[in-house]
């Protein structure tokens, strides 16, 4: 029996390549985002590989999100594996001229909205006594670095959430683990730096890593043996040595 996923920010990035990597596997997929035009141009072309439902809701909203989960198919109600993919970074600012804005953002979603996600998917899996939560965390959970701070905070919470998880879950048999990949060549920037020219230049000189190497990474952990769980799973390109050391050309 095909598996059923629930990926969160799956319009673009390492969401959208993981949900093109699962549908490889015959994975029955929910894949949500906020740009409805764009889940529909991605369910279109994943359709020729699985089954595929779409939800439309922003992970800020608790109640957009108990509400999207809620109205799922009886053919897709029962997920089986959930990748909390949302996530985002907003400036790269020192602590002190950061914005309440940028900062609101940024936990509002890698944090409260992962948290909103779990809850609304968690219940029945402990019903079941079984299922897997991926957590997409970053390098930046693993350091702080300059001008991170507040991000580099939001990715802390995520791995701490996650081993929380991981504790709460066990009695259940549901696995949870985290993947924190360091720099992906996604619109992660553009959202970054708003746009700006400072984008361009991020992943200039170097092969950063791509969104389907994490993609095939994920499907990796999916894949294990029911005795096997990944717990924390770091990635680097091989030009980065850390969160403030990369080798350029």
């Amino acid at each position: 029996m095909s598996q059923t996923a629930l990926i969160t920010g799956a319009t673009s990035g390492i969401g959208r390549a993981t949900a093109f990597e699962f549908a490889k596997h015959n994975i029955n997929l929910i894949i949500c985002g906020r740009r409805e035009d764009r889940l529909e141009t991605i369910k279109s072309a994943l359709e020729k590989s699985t089954n595929v439902h779409t939800l439309c809701f922003d992970v800020r909203d608790n109640e957009a999100v108990k509400k999207a989960i809620a109205s799922l198919p009886d053919a897709f109600s029962n997920i089986d594996v959930l990748i909390n993919n949302a996530g985002n970074a907003h400036g790269l600012d020192p602590i002190e001229t950061g914005t309440i804005d940028d900062w609101d953002a940024m936990m509002d979603i890698n944090v409260k909205g992962l948290l909103y996600v779990s809850k609304a998917i968690i219940p029945q899996m402990t019903k079941r006594q079984s299922g897997h939560i991926i957590n997409i965390g970053s390098s930046a959970g693993k350091e702080v670095y300059p001008k991170g701070n507040v991000y580099c905070a939001s990715k802390h919470a995520v791995l701490a959430i996650t081993e929380g998880m991981r504790i709460d879950l066990n009695p259940y048999g549901i696995k949870v683990g985290a993947i924190n990949p360091g720099m992906v060549e996604t619109e992660f920037s553009q959202v970054r730096f708003k746009g700006n020219e400072a984008a361009n230049n991020v992943y200039t000189g170097f092969k950063a890593l791509q969104a389907d190497d994490i993609a095939e990474i994920i499907q990796f952990v999916v894949s294990r043996p029911s005795h096997v769980n990944i717990a924390d799973l770091l990635v680097f390109c091989t030009a980065q040595a850390s969160s403030t050391i990369v080798k350029k050309d």
